[in-house]
C-alpha cells in the first residue's frame, strides 16, 4: 500500500513553471505509479485504486500535451 501513498502525494505536488526535464521526470514518475497501481488493481479490483489511476492519467496527459507542444501548422 506504499505505492498508493506515493500516488496520493504525487497528486498533491505543485506543478508551476516547470522546465522540460522536470516535465519528463514527472511524466515518467506518473507512468510508473500508474503501472504499479494497475498491478494492485488486478489483484484487488478496488474502485478507489481505479479512481487514483484515472486522476494520475489526467495529470500525465496534461504534462505530455505540454511536452509535445502545439504543431506549427494544422493540416486539414
Amino acid at each position: 500500500m506504499d505505492i498508493i501513498n506515493k500516488a496520493l502525494e504525487f497528486e498533491k505536488q505543485k506543478r508551476r513553471s516547470l522546465s522540460t526535464s522536470d516535465r519528463v521526470k514527472i511524466s515518467r514518475e506518473a507512468k510508473s505509479l500508474i503501472l504499479g497501481l494497475n498491478e494492485i488493481y488486478k489483484k484487488e479490483k478496488d474502485a478507489r485504486i481505479m479512481d487514483i489511476m484515472k486522476r494520475l492519467t489526467v495529470i500525465k496527459q496534461k504534462i505530455e500535451k505540454r511536452l509535445k507542444g502545439r504543431p506549427l501548422t494544422e493540416a486539414y
